[in-house]
């Protein structure tokens, strides 16, 4: 089937669904739309010359005479609740331990997927009553760096932090700790071991280890941040460096 009649699309709305690979019996994407959106991802794999995973396994399967799997999960939809049930599966068959159910090829992660997607409980109560820390109650030399457009389902708070940073390098490898700060939270508190230039010798990352120090976590961890000024766009600051 490649499209649906004139008359289910009349009715069915607004739509979640799924594309499925039964060669390893998992899900690829998840998607959102009304019409024949689901079945848009078909045409743009064997009319188009985009490359990505998703569209790259599509071609996979017709290659191999395998059909894709289209399967709508939730239908009869107002739009903001299409966006919300996506963003949830998105999160969901994304997270780091949920990884079996799935192999998502989803570029975009779920909208909201900090601010209300999946959390260990820890996590939820560390959201809503984080206790605040400013300027001055930083003890140690610290660089902070805001991950808040580099983190998204599937990449660890460590790959989101260590790169590509432009920063002083010097005042960096100054600093005792990296902290991870996302959405206002201190995330994830690191030791950088060593500093790196990239290719283009434009920017920095770094390789390193996460601090487990009970001590400095009780500090700096799951604390919420309010030394940034409104506005302050640059996701890198120095702390005593």
């Amino acid at each position: 089937m490649n499209y649906f009649s004139i008359a289910t699309v009349e009715k069915i709305g607004y739509y979640v669904y799924c594309l499925y690979d039964p060669r390893d019996k998992k899900i690829f994407y998840i998607g959102k739309g009304k019409g024949n959106r689901v079945f848009y991802h078909m045409k743009g794999a064997i009319e188009g010359s985009q490359k990505n995973e998703k569209l790259d396994t599509i071609r996979e399967m017709i290659k191999n005479n395998t059909k894709v799997g289209h399967y709508i999960l939730r239908h009869g939809l107002k739009e903001k609740e299409a966006v919300e049930i996506e963003s949830c599966l998105i999160d969901m068959l994304a997270f780091e331990e949920f990884k079996k159910l799935s192999k998502l090829t989803n570029i975009v992660s779920g909208l909201h997927s900090w601010d209300r997607g999946i959390k260990k409980v820890n996590e939820i109560e560390a959201l809503y009553v984080a206790k605040p820390i400013y300027d001055n109650q930083i003890r140690h030399k610290i660089l902070i760096i805001n991950i808040n457009k580099t983190y998204r389902p599937g990449i660890s708070p460590y790959e989101a932090t260590r790169k590509s940073w432009k920063l002083d390098i010097n005042r960096a490898k100054n600093a005792e700790f990296i902290i991870s700060e996302y959405k206002g939270i201190f995330r994830a508190i690191y030791k950088a071991n060593k500093w790196f230039r990239t290719a283009d010798n434009k920017r920095w990352y770094f390789k390193g280890e996460e601090i487990t120090d009970r001590k400095i976590i009780t500090l700096y961890l799951s604390r919420q941040y309010l030394g940034k000024k409104k506005g302050q766009s640059n996701p890198i600051r120095y702390l005593n460096c």
